[in-house]
Formats: C-alpha cells, structure tokens, sequence
C-alpha cells in the first residue's frame, strides 16, 4: 500500500490501483487513519484528503480533493456519526450516480442521515452499505481484483 495524504499530489503508476477516501474531516475522529491500516496488505494507493496539518487554504483543499476524486479507482465515504458532513452529502450524490469509479458506502450507527442516505442510495439501486470501517475495507479489498482487471482493460496495468 502506498498512502498520499493532502497535499502531497499523487500521479499514477502503471498498475496502481488507488482508493479515495470520502467522508468526515472536521469534527470527525481520524477514521482515515484507522481504515489506511486496515488496507496496509493491499496494493492500493490510499488517497488522504486529511492533510497532516490544519493551516491548507480552502481553495487548495478542495482543488486537491476535486483532482485526486477524479484520479481513484475506487470512492470510499464513510459518515461518522458525530457530524452531519455536508460536503461528504454532496460529494456522494454527485459520484454515486456515475458506474465509473466504483463507490463504497459505509454509515456508522447514529449517524443522523443515515436513513437519508440508505434511502437515495436504494433509490439509484445501490445496497449493502457498510455498518463498520472494517467491513467497509472488506468492501474496497473485494473491489481490488475488479480494479486491477479494469486498469488492464484500460492498457494501465
């Protein structure tokens, strides 16, 4: 695994499937952290919009996290249940409805839209949301040899 947290830019190798990791910064625990170590044995480039320090200009941010979206194979969003996370809502409704990357779900219990999203994702035929970090890397690890057979496709691998 290789880990590139904001704003370290992060261009592909041939071959290297990455995993953008969506949801919860401000307020919410450094669930980014925890799921990077999860996915440790996996041959994905984890994508980290949770810069390492606080002081990153909004504009570069969301420049950074509009650029590096656009570069993952796969979208991760996990909604922690300590902020409602506009921004993770918006980011979810725009890709959620594209078949390229794929888009994993997953909603800690207690989060306060949850309903809302199981509701707009079941709406657009997208089910088994993760109930857990753990079983939301389960989900992006399943994903890795579908990716890899994606970027072969594509003449990346």
């Amino acid at each position: 695994m290789e880990y590139v947290v904001a704003p370290e830019i992060w261009e592909r190798l041939r071959g290297q499937p990455s995993v953008f990791l969506a949801g919860g910064i401000t307020g919410c625990p450094d669930w980014q952290r925890e799921i990077a170590k999860m996915l440790v044995t996996t041959n994905y480039v984890v994508l980290n919009p949770r810069r390492n320090f606080r002081h990153m200009e909004a504009e570069s941010q969301i420049a950074w996290e509009f650029q590096h979206l656009r570069k993952a194979d796969v979208i991760a969003f996990w909604f922690c249940k300590d902020e409602i996370q506009p921004i993770a809502l918006f980011e979810l409704g725009a890709w959620s409805q594209q078949k390229d990357p794929a888009v994993v779900i997953g909603i800690e219990s207690g989060y306060r839209r949850e309903q809302d999203v199981v509701i707009q994702m079941g709406l657009l035929g997208r089910t088994g949301i993760a109930k857990s970090l753990e079983e939301l890397a389960d989900k992006i690890i399943s994903l890795e040899n579908s990716i890899r057979i994606r970027l072969a496709n594509k003449g990346l691998l």
